[in-house]
């Protein structure tokens, strides 16, 4: 999931300073989950911004909206009144929300009150860790299911670096080395020999460095048209 935290409230209120009329829209999915910005997120940051606005002399109206997902157009049409009415929009989703609808309603300034972080998985109550970094090509298949782009501090793909010691990270010693991560579970699965293979270099034009992605499927683009 798309894990994100809210910005600092004096963030947001810098932000939306030179507008009357606030939209605040959430986003009913990942950071709904992670408690950063579903319906209930966008109650308590309205009354936050009422109460903060008001404190220091501001006469500023705050809508709220949640929709189901930010990232498609179908959802946020559910909004498209309000937007109208709106000033500016405060969007609390991750930045792809913030993105489509600024795409969709380019009309009206949207502002992002969150931060997007990383693709995560919630480990315990109240914690969510990093887990993938989407690089477009995933090694998952030869070290255990462990990614070493995301979970080795340096991204190593080749083992351990020389400051690993005691199964743990040489840049944070309360974060396990990925590597032993995955030595332990290879050698659980009696699959060590996988560490033994030589890979060949790992194709990075799949990843961030290689421009913005895509991902086209013609068959649904070709049942959509018909």
């Amino acid at each position: 999931m798309i894990v994100a935290e809210q910005k600092p409230l004096d963030e947001i209120k810098a932000m939306i300073a030179d507008y009357e009329k606030i939209l605040i829209v959430g986003c009913g999915t990942c950071v709904t989950v992670c408690f950063a910005g579903g319906e209930k997120e966008v109650g308590i940051l309205a009354s936050s911004l009422r109460m903060a606005t008001k404190l220091d002399g501001q006469n500023k109206e705050f809508l709220e909206a949640t929709v189901q997902r930010q990232c498609e157009y179908e959802y946020n049409e559910e909004v498209a009144e309000q937007i109208k009415e709106a000033d500016v929009i405060l969007s609390l989703a991750c930045g792809i929300g913030v993105q489509t609808l600024t795409e969709q309603f380019p009309e009206k300034l949207t502002l992002p009150g969150l931060n997007t972080t990383f693709l995560g998985q919630p480990t315990e109550q109240g914690v969510w860790a990093e887990r993938c970094q989407a690089c477009g090509d995933c090694v998952l298949a030869l070290t255990g299911g462990i990614c070493p782009i995301a979970r080795c501090s340096k991204s190593l793909l080749n083992g351990p670096c020389g400051g690993s010691q005691n199964g743990k990270c040489e840049i944070d010693p309360d974060i396990d080395c990925a590597w032993q991560l995955i030595y332990d579970r290879l050698k659980a699965l009696d699959k060590l020999d996988l560490m033994m293979q030589i890979k060949p270099v790992k194709d990075w034009s799949t990843g961030r460095d290689g421009g913005p992605r895509r991902i086209v499927r013609e068959d649904l683009r070709l049942e959509a048209a018909s």
